[in-house]
């Protein structure tokens, strides 16, 4: 069984602002195998943040064709907790089931870190949805420079 580590995030811009209702969110995931890396996305809309942070953890698995060994980093508790069974599903039903269709065929360890605390990877996916979101649209040339970068870089 492959081994394959796969760090995510969300982003929602204006979180379902609540005088509008509106907000622009996107996801990113990138997944690692030996090595090599490679970097999705995908633009979400109206969406909030938990529901962002639920779809980044998707498109990741969603990306493997075969069953695999998966470590899911991710910088949100919620999705952590949840799928570790310490936190009750109550909404976002929809997000859940397509989350649990994703990771059923594999062995997935959920591991949360926290964010914006120096993990490389997990910036550049923080970095990246935030690129989709600001677009609203998916540019997979910008999301493979972010992939790209030099670390100094990140932080600007």
């Amino acid at each position: 069984m492959k081994e394959i580590i796969l760090v995510c995030d969300g982003c929602s811009l204006g979180n379902a602002n609540y005088q509008t209702g509106e907000s622009r969110a996107a996801a990113a995931a990138i997944l690692e195998f030996k090595g090599k890396r490679k970097i999705f996305g995908e633009y979400l809309g109206n969406a909030s943040n938990q529901q962002a942070e639920i779809v980044a953890a998707c498109i990741g698995l969603e990306q493997l064709k075969e069953p695999c060994a998966v470590t899911v980093i991710s910088d949100s508790q919620y999705v952590i907790k949840t799928m570790l069974g310490e936190f009750r599903k109550k909404t976002n039903f929809d997000y859940w089931t397509r989350l649990s269709k994703a990771s059923q065929k594999h062995k997935v360890t959920w591991t949360w870190t926290r964010g914006h605390a120096g993990h490389e990877w997990q910036e550049r996916c923080d970095r990246a949805a935030k690129a989709i979101a600001v677009a609203a649209k998916v540019d997979q040339n910008e999301l493979n420079k972010i992939l790209e970068e030099k670390l100094e870089n990140l932080s600007n």
